[in-house]
């Protein structure tokens, strides 16, 4: 049964005229009677009594009207608190990033983040899947993710920064060209691949020279794929953010031709931005200032014992 023809049955009943509730209620008079008469259908008995002098509620309607008037206020009130429930401001932004933008780039931003609202905790989820934050995003379990760029038509993506790949090689390879690893020459090698679906970057990077890879999965981190190559099990290809840090006993060198990856920033397109979030972006997008410029990234040289 639709309350806003109780309200109105109501308001006829107040102003004892269909007449003027028809003013009232922005409807014609002869829309309101048919209202009202499907209304009296729906209830299986006669609301209103009419005559030359207007209407009144008939002994059944009259009992019914208390019924009437505390459900509507009931359904007045549920409304309201919907409308305060959305309009409020949670006190938890969930938050989910891979590992690597996690360790690199999140310290720093929840810093900024706490100093401009310590009122506000951020969940951040660090996940180690490609896709895992566009999924979580999608189910409505976390609020803002950091990612590099995916497909997901539920995204409201804002790129960040271009990060640029690196040839992950032993210590000893014998490079045949300063600055470069062409990635033709990764065709024949032993290839490790990172895990956690970064092949689709791999794959995207080596689809345009046509490259074949002799690639292997095996389930491990970024660090143990980086400490097999050291240890001359094969090579790799990982991003800037990726290695940094873990680079002692390996050479990562940049591609040739360059290979980026985009990293960015994404919401949910149907979600509400809260003030919470405002802010968290704001910081996001000071901190993406001090970064070094993809340009600077894409002259970088051979990275050896601290690099990156």
């Amino acid at each position: 049964m639709e309350s806003r023809k109780l309200e109105i049955l109501m308001i006829a009943a107040d102003l004892g005229s269909l007449s003027r509730a028809s003013e009232v209620v922005g409807y014609t008079q002869s829309g309101l009677s048919h209202m009202m008469d499907a209304l009296e259908k729906e209830v299986g008995f006669a609301l209103l009594k009419r005559g030359p002098g207007g209407i009144r509620l008939t002994e059944q309607g009259a009992q019914l009207m208390p019924a009437i008037r505390e459900f509507l206020q009931a359904n007045a009130n549920l409304e309201q608190r919907i409308r305060e429930i959305a309009e409020s401001e949670p006190s938890v932004i969930r938050v989910a990033a891979y590992s690597s933008i996690s360790m690199h780039w999140m310290p720093e931003i929840l810093y900024r983040f706490r100093r401009l609202c310590p009122q506000l905790h951020v969940d951040l989820r660090m996940v180690d899947h490609a896709l895992e934050p566009f999924e979580l995003l999608e189910s409505g379990q976390t609020d803002v993710i950091f990612a590099s760029r995916q497909q997901y038509a539920c995204c409201d993506w804002t790129p960040l920064y271009h990060e640029r790949m690196y040839a992950i090689l032993p210590r000893d390879y014998p490079l045949r060209e300063e600055g470069g690893f062409p990635l033709k020459e990764f065709e024949g090698l032993e290839f490790i691949m990172p895990w956690g679906r970064f092949d689709k970057e791999v794959h995207a990077a080596m689809a345009p020279v046509g490259v074949q890879l002799n690639a292997r999965s095996p389930r491990v981190d970024d660090e143990t794929v980086i400490r097999m190559v050291g240890r001359g099990l094969g090579v790799s290809m990982m991003s800037e953010l990726m290695i940094r840090g873990r680079t002692d006993d390996v050479l990562c060198v940049p591609v040739q031709p360059p290979a980026i990856r985009e990293l960015g920033m994404g919401t949910h397109v149907r979600q509400r931005e809260t003030e919470g979030i405002r802010r968290l972006k704001e910081c996001v997008m000071q901190f993406v200032e001090t970064l070094p410029s993809a340009q600077a990234a894409a002259s970088s040289q051979i990275c050896e014992a601290s690099p990156l």
